[in-house]
């Protein structure tokens, strides 16, 4: 059941990748990167300073019909969040005052050129510096492999680092915020399918990406999963697979319908999971989270996302999805209630932003307290 996005927009922009290529070629030694702070990024569970979201699906890219159903969407997962946290929302300035309508006063607009709303990929990757000094990694988003114009988001990271009083940190590794997961104590798990893929990373050795990542996010230990490249425009992120609930915990998600391509990758990736140790040395406790059966018709499309563990924790709270599976929906609300204690589970109808096959860890990004 569970599917992602194939968006592609015509006329896409060549040069977004082939500026980085050619502007940042050559080896890792000469990155920018600031120096002597123990860079780590910490586990979404821990205290948020803000929610970064984007208002900005538009027609061209989403069609008439969902446009206004995702727009809903955006405002009720923002407005979910800002109920335990800031939240600042990315608009243009032709969508400010729709975008202020359906949002309310809860949500701070904050007006930038966008391309669309996937912030977890567009956005930075925020870190911490062993001082408390904050950090933000621009991985110089390329539209998944040019396979959507991305002019405009290829700046979002750098704009929201500043907007967040966050240190910019360069680095020539390409790849999305929706493909990483970690626990905040060194470990990580991250789809090969993904960052080891040549319309990112051309040439670059699983090791090599170990090193820099390590540099960026004070990893010890990357968990890699296999994903599938080519079957989504995100080439299999491991948002939609893997989440860290407390380090040494990972709810990881099942494709039930033995028909689908993913079904035996989520079988593959709970093999894995269940023989692996964290950078601690701690065996993985592996909960698993089944996806719906059916999902409501209305905006039903070969794209729908129907997968549960693209949920967000924020600040008291984990924003997750229900899709009208009445069983699996309330299995999904018990497991997260008892992965979570004491945050709320708010389940919200984002069938809009399914129906382009995403969720709503893809529309957020995180700020570190």
């Amino acid at each position: 059941m569970t599917t992602r996005r194939h968006f592609l927009k015509r006329g896409l922009l060549a040069s977004g990748g082939a500026l980085v290529s050619g502007a940042l070629g050559g080896g890792f030694s000469r990155v920018a990167l600031a120096q002597s702070d123990n860079w780590q990024m910490p586990d979404e569970g821990g205290a948020h300073a803000a929610t970064w979201m984007a208002f900005g699906p538009s027609e061209e890219i989403w069609g008439g019909k969902l446009l206004p159903v995702v727009r809903e969407n955006l405002a009720g997962i923002a407005k979910a969040i800002a109920a335990h946290e800031p939240v600042k929302m990315l608009v243009r300035e032709e969508d400010h005052d729709i975008a202020a309508r359906l949002c309310g006063a809860g949500v701070e607009l904050v007006p930038q050129p966008i391309d669309d709303l996937w912030m977890r990929d567009t956005g930075p990757v925020f870190v911490k510096g062993s001082s408390g000094r904050l950090g933000a990694v621009g991985f110089n988003f390329n539209g998944w492999g040019d396979k959507q114009e991305h002019e405009q988001d290829a700046e979002v990271a750098a704009f929201v680092a500043h907007r967040a009083g966050a240190a910019l940190l360069a680095t020539r590794l390409v790849l999305e915020g929706g493909g990483i997961e970690v626990d905040g104590e060194g470990t990580a798990i991250i789809t090969q399918s993904c960052v080891l893929n040549a319309n990112r990373n051309p040439g670059l050795s699983k090791a090599q990406c170990e090193a820099e990542l390590s540099r960026l996010l004070g990893l010890r230990k990357i968990i890699w999963l296999p994903g599938i490249a080519g079957k989504d425009i995100t080439d299999g992120h491991t948002d939609f697979y893997a989440r860290f609930t407390s380090p040494g915990v990972v709810v990881a998600g099942l494709d039930p319908d033995p028909a689908s391509y993913d079904h035996a990758v989520t079988m593959r990736h709970l093999e894995i999971l269940r023989k692996s140790t964290d950078a601690k040395g701690r065996p993985l406790k592996v909960v698993v989270l089944q996806g719906p059966t059916t999902v409501r018709h209305t905006y039903e499309n070969d794209q729908f996302a129907a997968g549960y563990i693209n949920f967000y924790v924020c600040n008291h709270a984990v924003i997750a999805p229900q899709f009208g599976d009445s069983k699996a929906d309330r299995n999904t609300r018990d497991v997260l209630v008892d992965l979570f204690p004491g945050r709320d589970v708010v389940q919200l109808n984002i069938d809009g932003v399914a129906a382009g096959g995403g969720g709503i860890h893809c529309t957020t990004q995180q700020q570190p307290g």
